[in-house]
């Protein structure tokens, strides 16, 4: 009974204290949208009487405390957060807070002193440290946030501690460098987060002397932990950012020695040397791992690369050399012979057709070659689309178009949402645009402008745009379709014919929209013949008269390359470079005017003495 009488009373006694927690609570939240308002004054009233009951300090401390200091109502601060330190002497966010008042009042140096004696008294308690310095850093004093991080470490004798808080808080500082050796320590001590730091650097370090600021800071980790794998990788990382394959390659190889892996990082190099046309980097990795290697499963990989490596340095060596041609045949028919029928040497009978097609006009060979893949039983079916991919080509190098779209079709139809349907729908539209339907060729493209391959994509808009800015204003399409006829002549290897059409074409459309592409054209012909001063000075017409236009930045590296890959010329190529990287720093071909520039400079050969 006297204690149902008990409860009875506790409820009576709740319901009747409702009606006052209520209207406080309504008196917090109009303090609080007087102060969101800006009237400090009005907020100020009705906070000095909420801060009387200490139910309600959680719902306006961070305000009523921030006003008082704004307003240097100093010594009501005071005794406000002398009063709650009093009643909760174990909140270190009030102790904290008061620290906050004598920067506002005394000056940096009290409160320095202030918050040195709270950093000591927590530096050994990791959770309590981590609290203290996220405080600082919402409060924007980043310093006393390192300082933190720092006792602590020497406290408990832990260097490593808090490497991934503190790079946040010296990139929250701008303070890179700093950054960079904090990620550098965090991920020596977690290397399975050293994807994570890969995709951080990427994204923080966008500037080129960032990227060699930090090669320079690997290249001492290694020097001082020569067994680390994690900064070696992280080293290869760099070199492909900046495009120095062989960098990365003395890197990987390193690696491959120490974990005895066959050169399975080194020959990865090699590829993604070849696929940016690094030919001659690329050659000197093949050729390592094919005397390094030779019982190994690389080792036939690497001998076909090789093969595909010189054939890539052949077909940009002008003017093309019908002897080495032939002689890569050769090399693809003894490496066939070698190996016999495989996965392998179906990609190299693929690429030896593609010789005879295109630079032996030997049709008949090469369709005969890619019929015999496409036949083949044990043949993927990737390797099946690639070559009616290829005959497709071939039949539109002969003149036979609807063989070429039937042949794109069945692939872009058994290969849909992926790279190859993709590389076919892109076919079909160049087709459409070659013939002068334009509108159907629009229509592949649109689509492909959303293709998951960035390559297709870009070309794909590339094309888009010439269509659309060049049919804009001529309804019936004249210039532009005899413009995609040039391109088809030269598809076809129909040099002579092209020439003179783009001559006529020039002489006729003087001032046309069409002309910078018409002299780019006229250009790559005859670097492709050898005629290099020639069309150096069609290209010097590009970018006097059309330097700011879309053919502006190819024009000018164009023409640096051939000064440095044609012609040799170090100096002069060194100093295109440099200006190109001036004039033309958005463009596509930053990072590899960057890397030739430092190639020729002689960066990159210091590298292996330091590895070494």
């Amino acid at each position: 009974m006297n204690n149902s009488r008990y409860l009875i009373l506790i409820v009576i006694l709740f319901l009747f204290a409702l009606p006052a927690y209520s209207q406080q609570s309504n008196e917090v939240q109009l303090a609080n949208e007087y102060y969101g308002q800006g009237d400090y004054v009005k907020a100020k009233k009705l906070y000095d009487e909420l801060a009387n009951d200490f139910r309600n300090i959680p719902l306006i401390h961070n305000n009523y405390y921030f006003l008082l200091i704004e307003s240097q109502d100093f010594n009501d601060a005071n005794k406000y957060i002398k009063r709650l330190i009093k009643k909760f002497p174990d909140n270190l966010y009030y102790r904290l807070d008061y620290g906050l008042l004598l920067l506002a009042s005394d000056g940096e140096s009290r409160a320095s002193e202030y918050f040195d004696n709270i950093i000591s008294d927590i530096k050994f308690d990791t959770y309590l440290t981590s609290i203290t310095a996220d405080y600082f850093v919402n409060k924007k004093l980043t310093q006393f946030a390192i300082k933190t991080f720092q006792e602590s470490r020497k406290a408990l004798k832990s260097p490593y501690s808090f490497s991934l808080e503190m790079a946040n808080i010296y990139r929250i500082m701008n303070s890179k460098d700093l950054m960079v050796e904090e990620y550098l320590n965090y991920v020596s001590q977690n290397p399975s987060n050293l994807n994570y730091v890969k995709n951080t650097l990427q994204s923080l370090l966008a500037k080129p002397d960032e990227l060699e600021s930090l090669e320079k800071l690997l290249y001492d980790k290694i020097q001082q932990n020569p067994e680390s794998e994690i900064y070696g990788e992280l080293l290869i990382w760099v070199n492909l950012q900046q495009k120095n394959f062989y960098g990365a390659f003395v890197q990987a190889r390193a690696i491959d020695r120490r974990l005895k892996s066959e050169g399975s990082r080194t020959l990865n190099i090699g590829l993604i040397a070849l696929d940016n046309d690094d030919y001659n980097n690329a050659i000197k990795i093949f050729t390592y791992l094919i005397k390094t290697y030779p019982g190994s499963h690389n080792y036939i990989l690497s001998k076909m690369y090789l093969i595909r490596s010189y054939e890539k340095r052949v077909r940009n060596t002008y003017p093309i050399d019908e002897r080495e041609i032939r002689n890569l045949i050769n090399d693809y028919n003894q490496f066939i012979a070698e190996l016999g029928i495989t996965r392998n040497t179906l990609e190299a009978l693929r690429n030896k057709a593609l010789l005879h097609a295109f630079y032996l006009d030997e049709k008949d060979s090469a369709i005969n070659i890619l019929q015999k893949i496409i036949d083949t039983p044990r043949a993927s079916p990737d390797i099946k689309a690639q070559s009616k991919l290829d005959l497709g080509d071939i039949y539109l190098l002969i003149g036979e178009p609807w063989e070429s779209t039937l042949l794109y079709s069945q692939v872009e139809k058994s290969n849909k949402d992926e790279n190859l349907g993709y590389t076919a729908k892109l076919k079909n539209a160049k087709l459409s645009y070659y013939k002068g339907d334009f509108q159907l060729a629009q229509e592949h493209l649109d689509i492909l402008k959303e293709a998951t391959t960035r390559e297709i994509a870009n070309d794909a808009m590339s094309l888009s745009l010439l269509i659309k800015d060049n049919t804009a204003l001529d309804t019936a399409e004249i210039a532009m379709r005899r413009y995609s006829e040039i391109e088809l002549l030269l598809f076809q290897n129909k040099t002579e014919h092209a020439t003179a059409a783009i001559d006529s074409m020039i002489k006729e459309y003087n001032n046309h929209s069409l002309t910078d592409e018409l002299i780019w054209l006229k250009a790559d012909i005859e670097t492709k013949l050898g005629h290099f001063e020639e069309s150096i000075s069609l290209l010097d017409i590009i970018i006097d008269n059309h330097g700011t236009d879309i053919l502006g930045d190819d024009a000018f590296f164009k023409k640096a390359d051939i000064v440095d890959r044609q012609l040799h010329n170090k100096e002069e190529a060194m100093d295109l470079y440099r200006t190109f990287l001036t004039k033309y720093p958005g463009s596509v071909f930053v990072a590899e005017a960057r890397k030739r520039f430092r190639e020729l400079r002689g960066d990159f050969d210091k590298q292996e003495q330091l590895v070494n």
